[in-house]
């Protein structure tokens, strides 16, 4: 087998590991790597483009010679910069949708740019490079395009290697098979698009209904959720098949864990202030409401949404706090109901890691942000009252992963506000 008939099956595995993808976050981190993959890129990016801001927002950065400075499971910090698209690289391939290879950006033609007839349209920015200690030399950048022709964003791949790790430039056998690998993506994205469309509008049907339950509120937990799991995966070795399915499903399921506060009533969910324990009781039923929405089961998608519905309230120690001890009830449960104060009937393990993990990252939110009976709380309280649940109401394996990623989740915690 030649070296383009082994780009071309490199390229399409990626493709068909790309299909399975359901949310457009985990896809779009998943093209990097694919994209760096199959040209042995040391490092890239991702950028969102708005075109009515005419502003780019960072959403995934990788960098193997960074990463390999650091330990086992542990990830770059996490950054998420939303800039002006004028004057940059970045904003010129998404405004034009053309292709640009650079060998060296550090000498780009300073003589081209101070001739203002055929002045270079972009710079480049060496902010990054100076606070991380990193070199960028060769880079290659491609608008992601989706099948209707409307440009998303940016795939932007930096540092080629040849095959004794020297930097190299971009040549144009690597134009060629990126090119032919993103006209590939449009379907794929759309895909993965429209999934996340159906998801967030059954949030945004809750989030009209609580005051609380904001788009933020939802996507900061979604977030939280993924961070914690993939330190956990990390952790005990999980395999990275089964890591990618999983960390896609809990990226949307975890969004729809209080989907089912769309059927309790208004004089209790927009009460300005603590519930009454008659009221709490209709409040539990939200559980029941969600689970009743992804039954019956028919994708994994459904059944890890049901789990967390239903159980991101239950407690690990199984106290009678925990709620809402009707699991194999829940489908005959009436909306608007009191919950009867029963027993909670699953504990420790047996509560589905999603819910075990959303229950973390809902109440970690909670705390950390405003609510109509409480001002948000200083990080260091609420960490040192999840660190004091552990093994009460949260799992302890899972609080220890949480506490170490404590930077990033502040750090997500403060871009998401």
């Amino acid at each position: 087998m030649n070296i383009y008939e082994t780009k071309f099956t490199q390229i399409s595995k990626w493709q068909q590991k790309l299909m399975e993808v359901k949310d457009v976050d985990i896809l779009l981190e998943n093209i990097l790597s694919a994209a760096r993959d199959i040209l042995n890129a040391d490092a890239g990016s991702i950028y969102e483009y708005d075109e009515e801001s005419d502003k780019l927002r960072i959403k995934y950065s990788q960098t193997d010679t960074l990463q390999k400075k650091l330990k086992k499971g542990e990830k770059l910090p996490y950054t998420s910069i939303t800039f002006d698209a004028k004057n940059t690289m970045a904003g010129y391939c998404a405004k034009t949708k053309k292709t640009i290879n650079i060998p060296d950006v550090y000498k780009m033609d300073e003589n081209q740019n101070s001739d203002k007839e055929n002045a270079c349209p972009y710079t480049f920015n060496d902010y990054t490079d100076k606070i991380t200690g990193y070199h960028t030399k060769s880079m290659l950048m491609i608008p992601l395009v989706m099948a209707n022709g409307t440009v998303h964003g940016v795939l932007q791949l930096i540092n080629a290697m040849d095959e004794n790790g020297t930097v190299v430039p971009f040549d144009k056998d690597a134009e060629f098979y990126i090119l032919h690998f993103a006209t590939q993506l449009g379907k794929v994205y759309d895909y993965a698009y429209m999934t996340k469309q159906l998801i967030e509008r059954l949030c945004r049907a809750a989030s009209y209904r609580d005051p609380l339950e904001t788009g933020l509120h939802v996507e900061r937990v979604s977030n939280f959720s993924v961070e914690i799991y993939d330190r956990y995966a990390s952790k005990n070795d999980i395999p990275e098949k089964e890591r990618t399915k999983f960390r896609d499903n809990l990226k949307l399921a975890s969004k729809c864990h209080d989907v089912g506060k769309i059927a309790v009533p208004d004089k209790i969910l927009k009460k300005p202030g603590k519930l009454d324990d008659d009221e709490r009781a209709i409040m539990k039923g939200h559980t029941c409401v969600g689970a009743q929405l992804f039954t019956p089961v028919e994708t994994e998608l459904d059944e890890l949404a049901r789990d967390i519905c239903l159980h991101h309230h239950d407690r690990y120690d199984g106290d009678k706090k925990g709620y809402p001890g009707v699991c194999e009830e829940y489908m005959s449960y009436e909306p608007g109901t009191p919950v009867s104060s029963v027993q909670q009937t699953l504990k420790g393990k047996d509560i589905p890691l999603g819910a075990r993990i959303v229950a973390i990252a809902d109440v970690y939110d909670a705390l950390r942000h405003r609510r109509a009976y409480k001002e948000p709380w200083p990080a260091e309280k609420v960490f040192e009252i999840m660190k004091e649940e552990s093994g009460h109401q949260f799992d302890p394996d899972l609080i220890q992963c949480f506490m170490e990623i404590k930077d990033r989740l502040e750090a997500i915690s403060s871009s998401l506000s």
